[in-house]
């Protein structure tokens, strides 16, 4: 069964229906059990779950994470390849209706510019980024990309536009060993309104795409809702039953979840809801009980408390000195910036606060000759 399928068991004012009924002896049960059903999962994304009980959420949000990941959180970085998009996302900076942001798409020397920084640094692990340009970013453009970096980091992601099985098997051959797409909303009546143009237009094709890269074979598979895009809690109840799926079906790879709240961007484009830190902390403590055996991330889009706040309860691995701009490591490019970042601690100021908290910073978990012959 596809997921797309799966998403159709749920309608969202079906599941509302479900969580005006939540009590809490509901939420009691859901609590005590051991393995959570997605009946269950729905328990405890109710809002009117009460302080007492996000604690012990929290608490064993907290238990499941030390046994399963011990105190280690993975850093990594974020490179922008590319700015270029002719999608007409209502949120995003990169929109092909921002006419006022400076277009770039970096060149050899200056991604090689920019990855020496990161190494630098001591990151191992990078994700590189694009917009939707095939005809400037394209394939055969990221291809080249992931070859030019391949020697000097151990781990390179694709968070770019989605791809046929054939084309990120290609990538997955030049060297790229995860995949981060995020679906933005599950809400397929929404989703026109938001992308009423370009690629990322059709909602189905994006849905799958985590499908095309587990069939390609990637190692990691990351997904994830832009929370205020949408109906919170239907997007969050539909990010875990996501996670579940691929876990389900893509059972070699890691599946990782990530948490992204709209920041501001160029555009002003305002969420539909605010999501608060309380649902924040309480949809990834839930999620962490859901899939105990999945990576959670967490950007500097938060703040640098909040993610202190949130390092106990779930989360694995963090972003650190980001910049959503291409060129923005090496030179001044925040006119072209996709976001705008909330925690500004440099790697080495993160790594001390989670040595100071009793964690240990993972520059490097992952080799490709783990699985080279």
């Amino acid at each position: 069964m596809s997921f797309y399928a799966q998403l159709q068991k749920y309608p969202a004012s079906a599941l509302h229906e479900q969580w005006d009924k939540v009590c809490t002896g509901d939420i009691d049960r859901a609590l005590s059990v051991t393995q959570l059903t997605m009946q269950d999962f729905l328990c405890l994304l109710a809002p009117s779950i009460s302080d007492n009980q996000l604690e012990i959420l929290a608490h064993r949000a907290h238990q499941l994470t030390r046994q399963r990941f011990g105190r280690t959180i993975q850093l990594y970085a974020p490179l922008y390849l590319s700015n270029e998009c002719h999608n007409g996302c209502k949120y995003c900076g990169f929109s092909a209706d921002n006419h006022d942001l400076r277009r770039k798409t970096l060149s050899d020397a200056e991604i090689l510019r920019e990855a020496e920084h990161l190494h630098q640094l001591g990151f191992q692990h990078i994700l590189l980024l694009t917009g939707e340009a095939p005809e400037v970013a394209g394939v055969d453009y990221i291809e080249h990309a992931v070859r030019l970096l391949r020697g000097k980091f151990s781990s390179l992601s694709i968070e770019v536009f989605p791809m046929d099985t054939a084309d990120y098997q290609r990538l997955a051959k030049a060297g790229v060993d995860g995949l981060t797409i995020y679906q933005e909303t599950y809400d397929q009546q929404l989703y026109p309104e938001l992308h009423p143009y370009g690629g990322k237009s059709d909602f189905r094709y994006r849905l799958a795409g985590p499908d095309r890269g587990g069939a390609a074979g990637f190692r990691r598979i990351g997904i994830g809702a832009l929370l205020g895009l949408g109906d919170y809690l239907s997007d969050a109840f539909y990010t875990g039953l996501h996670a579940r799926y691929l876990m389900q079906k893509f059972w070699r790879s890691l599946v990782t979840v990530s948490f992204p709240r709209l920041r501001p961007a160029t555009g002003g484009f305002a969420p539909s809801s605010v999501v608060s830190d309380r649902q924040l902390t309480q949809l990834i403590c839930t999620l962490r009980l859901l899939v105990p055996d999945a990576g959670l991330v967490l950007s500097t889009r938060e703040s640098a408390e909040l993610r202190d706040n949130l390092l106990p309860l779930g989360i694995t691995q963090m972003s650190a000195g980001s910049c959503t701009a291409p060129g923005g490591y090496e030179g001044s490019e925040a006119e072209a910036e996709q976001f705008a970042i909330s925690d500004e601690r440099t790697p080495a100021e993160l790594s001390a606060t989670l040595r100071e908290r009793g964690y240990e910073a993972v520059w490097k978990d992952w080799d490709a000759a783990f699985v080279q012959p």
